[in-house]
């Protein structure tokens, strides 16, 4: 390819500092526009990676200077600017959630399915190569007909409240990936269950949100599906699949940077702590997703979960919530 791929980065935050990092990295692309309302972390990207700075997120939309955007702002800009990208043909890649308000998602989902342009969320998990490696294995029929997938996903310790306030519930913030995943493997869920408690972190409690929640999901197929969720975990990021089929099971357990395990007296096999941070964790697969979208620009074979994916997991998300306040299970059409 002798022409790369314009793109403007849209939020330097924590995550915008991440794709920041993988489109330099990234043949297929040239970031050649940032945008933040907090000029100084625009600049910033700018003199490490390239690219013109604005404080206002349209002057990049509309310069003429990128080709496709990602979108790494806060959660209620994101409805906004996938449509700004439909209306201008620019490609967009939004991270998680599309918006916290179903309603705004159904308002554009028919104009973003009629699009002209690449529309892709940041569901990175399933780039992450050991997690595909397990959905590409029972697609092969490995393990027979899928009947249970369990997901574990702990956080090493909550975000600060600050977040928590803005954040949706952990159902929208931190399950929505698992959600998403659920489906990656089992695309038709019918019914939600879930359970919510408060067992370590008041502020989390004060704002009305659970630090800790157990869901289970139907398939259409009656696979079921387990995700177990917390906002800590002493020993790490805690991730972990297990795929359990008529014929077997595959598993995925967390990945750590030593196989060295020490034996003495005291101990046997302890090992290096597990990655304290899901960036550590998940580095290659936000690489990977962003590949995905260049080639699907490129080539029309689009790979990345879209905009509908998005919708569903906000879907489920919504149930998850209504079950927990509840405690009876909810249908759900997706």
């Amino acid at each position: 390819m002798t022409q790369k791929i314009r793109i403007g980065l849209i939020g330097t935050g924590r995550i915008g500092q991440v794709h920041a990092a993988s489109i330099d990295r990234n043949p297929l692309f040239e970031l050649t526009y940032v945008a933040d309302p907090f000029i100084a972390g625009a600049e910033k990207i700018a003199a490490q990676y390239g690219g013109k700075v604005t404080d206002d997120a349209e002057v990049l939309l509309t310069s003429g200077e990128v080709d496709a955007i990602l979108v790494a702002s806060p959660t209620p800009t994101h409805v906004g600017l996938i449509r700004r990208g439909i209306e201008l043909g620019l490609h967009v890649l939004c991270e998680k959630p599309i918006d916290l308000d179903i309603e705004r998602v159904e308002e554009l989902r028919e104009e973003a399915a009629n699009a002209k342009i690449v529309i892709a969320l940041g569901f990175n998990r399933r780039f992450d190569p050991h997690l595909a490696e397990v959905k590409h294995r029972v697609a092969k029929g490995e393990i027979g007909n899928l009947e249970h997938l369990l997901i574990i996903s702990r956080d090493p310790a909550p975000a600060p409240r600050e977040y928590i306030a803005v954040s949706g519930g952990i159902f929208k913030d931190m399950t929505i990936h698992d959600f998403d995943f659920a489906r990656f493997f089992i695309p038709n869920i019918v019914e939600v269950s879930a359970v919510g408690a408060n067992v370590f972190c008041d502020y989390i409690k004060d704002e009305g949100d659970f630090d800790s929640v157990n869901i289970t999901m139907r398939g259409a197929n009656n696979e079921l599906v387990t995700v177990i969720n917390s906002r800590h975990s002493a020993y790490g990021y805690d991730q972990r699949v297990e795929a359990f089929g008529s014929e077997g099971m595959l598993s995925a357990t967390n990945v750590q940077s030593s196989t060295i395990r020490a034996y003495t007296a005291n101990r046997v096999e302890a090992a290096d702590p597990y990655p304290n941070f899901f960036l550590e964790r998940y580095a290659e697969a936000y690489s990977l997703e962003l590949t995905a979208f260049g080639e699907g620009i490129l080539t029309g074979n689009v790979t990345s979960p879209t905009y509908d994916d998005g919708r569903a997991a906000l879907v489920l998300a919504n149930a998850a919530l209504e079950s927990a306040k509840t405690g009876k299970a909810v249908k759900v059409s997706l």
